[in-house]
């Protein structure tokens, strides 16, 4: 039962957190990539009432954090134009910059025209030149869709800016606590409640158009597997057997969830047809099988197990069959994710004490640890596969967490007014 404690464990300190805000969210990049490139992101000229969201610090920010860009401190800027032909190229050429971005935001409160302009500064040329209008609810949205349009020109990859995220956190209310499901935009703003009870609630995974959300809830004092719609908020229950009710998985096609039970002895992978409710098992034995993912074809599911005597991933055909071990490095690998092109895994990684995020590659079977901490869990990965979304305890607090798929930079996202648990990225 020692993997069943480990998760137990894990699973104990989602519930220690408090619950997070918009205003409360500090942004800290704590590794940069040494060859990220030089990107200057000029304040865009703004006329008009316009309100609090500076569209070139959210953007500015956005590149920075991706770890593929070092942009350039606003004080250091020799001009700030926002007019194509008031671009000097020499000033930034001058500041090492390779690309620049200048814009202009015009608005009377109810719509806002935005424009702007991103430059080769070496050749001057002019690499895109972009109008949108919006509403006032949708300047940051605005921004990070920007980021992705500026992302995607200069690395050939999506962005991912315009995202969201789920996450767990919980306030204290009277003698007890109030546990919450919430989704916000992929830097920890904008933050939504769509769950809430007294009682615990864990492990989040989305649909693969987004749409809905299937958590664990233990509203009843017993766990239970909750489906949620996002756009009415209506919710289902589609797994409360005695026993275990956990780690749902959405497969591929949205119609069907892998999820752990125990109503037949030890936890076991099973899936549940979400039209029909009928139930496949894919494990059985004395083993604890758990935290199920699907492969993104469909195809198979790799989870974790004790069967070996330790924790590690293995993987099953979905149509049954004798599974496979992936993973030997470490006395501890557990909660595997699959990266969007299927060739790597996102993992836990337990090894002399410490647990950190690592990237298995499935084809050479080389693992690469990423993050740096002593307690970091629950890797998931953005939807182009450049990132990993993850959790992790900083100074006896817990902070979600971003790192490169290949190491190359980290951001802590810090709710000031409590910690946060069980992240997942939304496709």
């Amino acid at each position: 039962m020692k993997l069943f404690a480990n998760i137990f464990c894990i699973s104990v300190l989602i519930l220690i957190s408090e619950c997070a805000s918009a205003e409360g969210l500090t942004i800290e990049i704590t590794k940069g990539a040494q060859t990220a490139v030089p990107i200057a992101i000029v304040p865009f000229a703004q006329q008009g009432s316009i309100g609090n969201v500076k569209l070139s610090d959210v953007i500015d920010s956005d590149l920075a954090g991706s770890g593929f860009f070092k942009t350039l401190a606003e004080e250091d800027m020799l001009t700030q134009p926002s007019e194509p032909d008031k671009v000097n190229f020499r000033d930034w050429q001058a500041l090492g910059q390779d690309y620049l971005t200048i814009g202009q935001i015009q608005g009377n409160g109810n719509s806002f025209n935005i424009e702007f302009h991103l430059f080769n500064v070496h050749n001057g040329q002019l690499l895109m030149g972009y109008r949108l209008t919006v509403g006032p609810q949708e300047l940051r949205r605005a921004a990070h869709h920007i980021s992705d349009l500026i992302y995607e020109k200069l690395t050939g990859r999506k962005g991912v800016f315009n995202t969201r995220i789920a996450y767990v956190t919980s306030a204290a209310r009277g003698s007890g606590k109030q546990y919450m499901l919430q989704v916000a935009d992929a830097d920890g703003y904008n933050p939504r409640t769509i769950a809430e009870s007294p009682e615990p609630i864990m492990a989040p995974a989305w649909s693969p158009d987004a749409s809905k959300i299937a958590y664990v809830s233990f509203h009843t004092k017993r766990s239970a597997i909750y489906v949620q719609t996002l756009a009415n908020g209506q919710r289902e229950s589609v797994a409360a057997y005695p026993g275990i009710n956990g780690a749902p998985a959405f497969s591929p096609d949205g119609s069907k969830l892998a999820i752990t039970l125990s109503k037949d002895g030890s936890p076991d992978i099973y899936v549940l047809n979400l039209a029909t409710r009928g139930l496949t098992r894919l494990t059985s034995g004395l083993s604890i099988d758990t935290e199920p993912t699907w492969s993104p074809d469909g195809s198979s599911i790799v989870f974790t197990s004790d069967m070996g005597g330790k924790p590690q991933l293995y993987s099953i055909p979905i149509s049954g069959g004798r599974a496979t071990r992936l993973t030997f490095q470490g006395d501890y690998n557990a909660r595997g994710r699959f990266s969007p092109d299927g060739r790597s895994l996102a993992m836990v990684n337990g090894s002399g004490g410490r647990y950190r995020i690592a990237v298995l590659d499935l084809a050479s079977r080389t693992t690469t640890l990423l993050s740096e901490g002593n307690l970091d869990e629950s890797p998931s990965f953005a939807p182009n596969g450049a990132m990993i979304l993850f959790a992790a305890n900083r100074g006896g607090r817990s902070v979600l967490s971003v790192v490169a798929s290949d190491g190359a930079m980290q951001q802590k996202l810090d709710f000031q007014s409590g910690g946060v648990r069980e992240p997942a990225w939304a496709p």
